[in-house]
């Protein structure tokens, strides 16, 4: 009888262990799953949007389905500075912006996102920076400073000023409202320019062209056809006045709490689609020109005088922007030595 009831006992408590462990297998399934979710303000359709859906695809596929990369784009999950904060919280784990979104915390990164204008040459020069020693250090300075590790460079490629009205020369700075990013920097660039920069934030440029809150932005050509801006203002003056990289930026304490062949494949696969991603956006940008002028947008081009005097004009403000820390001048000065 003893016997009977042990050997009842232990039928049963196999029985519930067999059924339990379909759930204890779900529970470690669920665990290893990482969630990666990627939110930024680059426009629908561009480029650099683009790869940001070919990584998230990467990433889901081979891992196994262990990350699952969501990817929202076009300030989805709100605006930049929504953007910017939640990848240092973790509450996203990735976004993208111009190094330069880094001017409080880290003015010596900010160097890399173009500040203070006319910095980079040419791409070649950018490449220099970005894809050698100088670009690993931006990242090692931003996993110190701000919780972010940059694990790879895109880019929307050089600026130039779409306005409601003709700016063919220097004189039609003058008083101009042209929106900025909320950034000091970019405030003091156009002001020596005699421009009167309005800071706003992206997502309400297109409403603020709208309203006559501002005449004009600087932009990429992509995203002046992704959100459409070319609607609101049809000149467009190539100036190609800032260079804006852009920073492929990944909470550090979520990828640090991956396994390590996980890391390796986020940091791996974003350095290979965004190399491509580089690739495009250099070779698409007459492309995309030549599609602004069969929408009715007016290409304008100043003199190489004139552009030489913006630079001249803008040109205090390595001294400017490198007297915010000794880190700074020396970051300017080495960038700068490459082009």
């Amino acid at each position: 009888m003893t016997s009977f009831a042990l050997t009842r006992r232990s039928f049963v408590k196999a029985g519930a262990a067999a059924l339990a462990m379909p759930a204890i297998a779900d529970r470690a399934l669920a665990q290893d799953k990482f969630v990666f979710k990627i939110a930024h303000t680059e426009g629908i359709g561009t480029p650099i949007t683009n790869a940001f859906d070919s990584w998230a695809k990467v990433l889901n596929e081979n891992s196994g389905g262990r990350i699952d990369a969501q990817h929202f784009p076009a300030a989805q999950l709100g605006g930049l500075a929504e953007a910017l904060e939640g990848s240092r919280m973790g509450t996203i784990q990735a976004t993208t912006a111009g190094p330069d979104s880094e001017e409080a915390i880290a003015p010596e990164i900010a160097a890399f996102g173009g500040a203070p204008g006319f910095i980079y040459k040419n791409e070649a020069h950018v490449d220099a920076v970005l894809q050698g020693p100088l670009g690993q250090q931006a990242s090692d300075i931003a996993r110190a400073k701000t919780g972010v590790e940059f694990v790879a460079y895109g880019e929307t490629g050089f600026r130039h000023i779409l306005s409601k009205n003709p700016v063919t020369s220097l004189d039609g700075l003058k008083g101009l409202k042209i929106r900025v990013p909320q950034l000091r920097i970019w405030v003091d660039f156009w002001t020596l320019l005699g421009a009167a920069p309005t800071p706003l934030p992206y997502s309400e440029q297109y409403s603020a062209l709208s309203t006559g809150i501002i005449d004009a932005i600087d932009s990429d050509v992509f995203s002046i056809v992704g959100f459409k801006f070319y609607e609101q203002a049809k000149h467009l003056t190539l100036t190609g006045h800032w260079f804006l990289p852009k920073a492929v930026r990944v909470n550090a304490a979520w990828l640090d709490s991956l396994p390590p062949d996980l890391q390796a494949l986020v940091r791996d696969s974003a350095k290979e689609v965004f190399a491509e991603q580089r690739k495009v956006n250099r070779s698409k940008a007459a492309e995309t020109l030549e599609e602004l002028k069969a929408l009715g947008v007016e290409i304008h081009e100043l003199s190489n005088e004139e552009l030489a005097k913006m630079e001249e004009l803008t040109a205090p403000l390595y001294e400017q922007f490198g007297a915010l820390s000794p880190e700074t001048a020396e970051m300017i000065e080495q960038i700068r030595a490459l082009g």
